[in-house]
């Protein structure tokens, strides 16, 4: 496995098989990073609902990872190592979340982030059955993750008396993976025309 940034490949020549592999390699890299966060969350999350709620969640996204794993090896490949996807650039942006309403918010958009893209994946023509099977399955997923996580941001938000700073961090993390996201869609977009 070798690592790679969207931004330093070049499409051509590579075919079809090959561009899903990338493209799946891309999702997978979001699901492990979005897993990661989950995990640093967990800590942070006392009561014994959002333990198991958050338990639940974490174990969903690594689950996803494996089905991407599984559709790349299934396309006869290997996952890349993406140096440079999606959640490491809101990463870099966003910088160290410092209160569990900014965890939860950054939770939110990258959860909503997910779903479109697994929802616009699913729209394009010629999908094959196998790679439809996964986005269901997972776009399944990311509406309950969705959920039960702005909710619980919300009802910590009250109880901390501070509404109108869960608003604050949505609006503020949904301005940054708008500027994030459209650093790679246009070639995302190239390449699920395969």
């Amino acid at each position: 496995m070798s690592a790679t940034s969207l931004g330093t490949m070049d499409f051509t020549g590579m075919s079809t098989a090959e561009k899903q592999i990338l493209v799946f390699s891309f999702y997978r890299d979001a699901e492990l990073r979005g897993a990661r966060l989950l995990f640093n969350l967990l800590s942070h999350m006392k009561d014994g609902e959002a333990q198991l709620k958050m338990t639940a969640h974490l174990a969903d996204e690594t689950r996803h990872a494996f089905l991407w794993t599984k559709r790349i090896s299934d396309l006869g490949g290997a996952p890349i190592l993406i140096d440079d996807g999606y959640q490491r650039r809101l990463g870099l942006r966003t910088g160290v979340p410092k209160t569990i309403i900014d965890l939860l918010a950054l939770t939110v958009v990258v959860e909503e982030r997910a779903q479109s893209r697994y929802n616009a994946h699913m729209a394009l023509p010629n999908v094959d059955a196998e790679t439809m099977e996964v986005l269901k399955s997972v776009t399944k997923d990311e509406s309950w993750h969705l959920s039960w996580i702005e909710k619980e941001m919300h009802e910590i938000a009250r109880a901390q008396g501070n509404e109108e700073q869960a608003e604050k961090s949505l609006e503020r993390y949904r301005k940054i993976d708008r500027e994030v996201y459209a650093t790679i869609a246009a070639d995302e977009a190239e390449l699920m025309r395969a």
